[in-house]
């Protein structure tokens, strides 16, 4: 993932002329164009050095609109999971963290990433990042700076977009584990600073070329960059918002919320593994060589094997260490192989992707009971499948990575977690002393549907008082 892999000092775009040259070298490489041998010739060589510039480029747009998909698979994961009342919040919520990501990573998020890190703490602050000069001056009608555009390896524009999905998904992570009872308004802001500062920061030390790159930390797609920095920010906001009203009771009991719409959270599952298919392959980053072809395979299919790894594991230990068979649990199996096997995805043997989506799953199942045993809210099982699946994965890659050193990947996972966690601990406890990080009592009870934006995600189902209303633990005597 790190986008210095080309030289990363001039800033690109696609072109058309390079399309064009690439097919017609196809064409006179199979004999089908005609001309005389110095034109084939000098065709020819012109495409041999654009195809894979524009190979590269075409990978990053493709893949990174299908980890945009995930945004779907987030929200109806997340829609289906919370009670009925509060899935137009969710709805809300999602597109406009979305939105947010995306502009906040363009005006400043993307150069505090990767601008003139130099193998410390965080990049300069680059406004606006945009096409460089050799760029714009080829889209004007400069052929001269073509030359300078291809030997970048790719569009830069095409970099910044791949990147830029990968923060949203950050973000999502947040928004499932704090359902049902977050301020929209104070999840907002806080998604504003995760990506605009604390992401970029993390993803400075890392695939920018920071401290913890220099050290040899390896995360291929962003286990701990990605899904244990959401993890972390995550369980800052559900320690500080707290848990739903009526889900810990003073006898001890937890309050079952089961999904209300299981094919919703189901669908959504499978969108996100589809999505993750982008979210891995294309962190190959090229696909203009033979050899990258393969890597990118070998890539999707360990992230495939996981996966399935992850549900099956989960489905068998669900009873043991739940007390049922859950759906819940095997969706989640899913998710936590997926995100466990995302640091390596690029080792040879499968069958060790096969263990690290298992032992993810298992990791996660046992999160969902710790969490429960601490009073610890999260809708999701967001914290579970992204931080702690995340933790082992990131550790698991020094097993079968070459050159990859358990003790420099703990040193990451350790880093990443103090920082991400202390900072997102005192935003939210800031958010909460200053415009409130939960809505009240009576909003919840209601829904955030009806109480704040006056529509309903089902309005032809009445509202009904919950049977199951055992009191809550924090209530007086």
């Amino acid at each position: 993932m790190n986008a210095t892999t080309f030289t990363s000092a001039s800033r690109l775009r696609p072109n058309r002329r390079g399309r064009v040259a690439a097919l017609a070298g196809i064409l006179a490489a199979g004999g089908l164009l005609a001309a005389p041998g110095s034109v084939a010739a000098a065709v020819q060589d012109a495409a041999a050095q654009e195809l894979p510039f524009v190979l590269n480029t075409f990978s990053f747009l493709v893949w990174g609109a299908l980890v945009m998909w995930m945004c779907a698979g987030f929200t109806m994961l997340e829609s289906g999971s919370v009670r009925s009342k509060n899935a137009s919040v969710i709805c809300l919520k999602n597109i406009g963290l979305y939105s947010i990501a995306g502009l906040t990573y363009y005006i400043v998020g993307y150069g505090l990433m990767y601008t003139d890190v130099g193998g410390g703490i965080i990049g300069a602050l680059d406004w606006f990042y945009g096409p460089s000069a050799d760029e714009a001056a080829l889209l004007g009608g400069n052929e001269g700076a073509a030359a300078a555009v291809v030997e970048n390896g790719y569009a830069v524009t095409s970099d910044w977009f791949f990147q830029m999905v990968f923060v949203a998904t950050t973000a999502s992570i947040v928004s499932g584990a704090l359902a049902e009872r977050v301020n929209l308004w104070a999840f907002f802001v806080f998604t504003a600073i995760l990506t605009a500062f604390i992401y970029p920061v993390v993803g400075a030390w890392t695939w920018g070329g920071g401290w913890l790159a220099e050290r040899g930390f390896s995360d291929f797609a962003g286990s701990t960059i990605v899904h244990s920095t959401g993890g972390w920010a995550a369980l800052a906001g559900a320690l500080v918002v707290g848990p739903r009203w009526g889900k810990f009771r003073k006898d001890g009991s937890v309050k079952l919320t089961p999904p209300s719409n299981i094919p919703a959270v189901t669908l959504g599952v499978f969108i996100l593994w589809l999505g993750w298919f982008g979210f891995n392959g294309g962190s190959a980053l090229a696909l203009g060589s033979a050899a990258k072809a393969v890597e990118m395979s070998n890539v999707l299919v360990n992230t495939n094997l996981a996966a399935g790894a992850g549900v099956i594991t989960a489905i068998l230990v669900s009873k043991p260490i739940l007390g049922r068979t859950d759906l819940f649990a095997g969706l989640n199996g899913a998710i936590a192989g997926l995100v466990a096997i995302t640091a390596g995805p690029n080792i040879l043997d499968g069958r060790w992707a096969i263990v690290i989506g298992a032992v993810g799953a298992l990791v996660c199942t046992l999160g969902l009971k710790v969490l429960e045993r601490y009073r610890i809210d999260d809708v999701v099982g967001a914290v579970p499948a992204h931080l702690f699946a995340g933790i082992w994965g990131t550790l698991a890659a020094s097993f079968q990575v070459d050159g990859v050193s358990f003790v420099t990947q703990l040193i990451g996972v350790l880093s990443v977690g103090g920082f991400v966690f202390v900072l997102s601990f005192i935003l939210w406890t800031v958010l909460e002393k200053t415009m409130g990080v939960r809505v009240s009592r009576n909003v919840e009870e209601i829904g955030q549907d009806s109480a704040e934006l006056g529509i309903d995600a089902y309005p032809e189902f009445v509202l009904m008082v919950d049977p199951d209303d055992g009191g809550d633990y924090r209530d007086p005597d």
